[in-house]
């Protein structure tokens, strides 16, 4: 990952996500970036119905399409592929 180009991570708040907790995960996600001060390095933001409701919580980095069975998962994908990395941790 370019550490000089910053991501954009988008979940889905369409009604099937929100209904499986997006809300929850975007809230998560916002306190994570803040408390590693990473607000400069990646862009959050919400995007209707993604097509892929009977997934699970859906959502993006960059164009790469992500599906986390609940909140709990989407935070551990998110830290190991956002947070970790840009931070320079293993």
């Amino acid at each position: 990952m370019n550490k000089d180009r910053k991501l954009t991570v988008t979940v889905c708040v369409g009604s099937s996500c929100h209904i499986k907790g997006a809300r929850d995960v975007i809230m998560r996600f916002n306190e994570l970036l803040k408390g590693q001060n990473l607000e400069d390095k990646v862009e959050l933001k919400g995007s209707f119905c993604m097509e892929r409701c009977g997934e699970g919580i859906n959502w993006q980095i960059n164009e790469e399409p992500l599906t986390s069975a609940n909140v709990d998962d989407a935070i551990r994908v998110f830290n190991a592929r956002i947070v970790k990395p840009i931070k320079g941790e293993t």
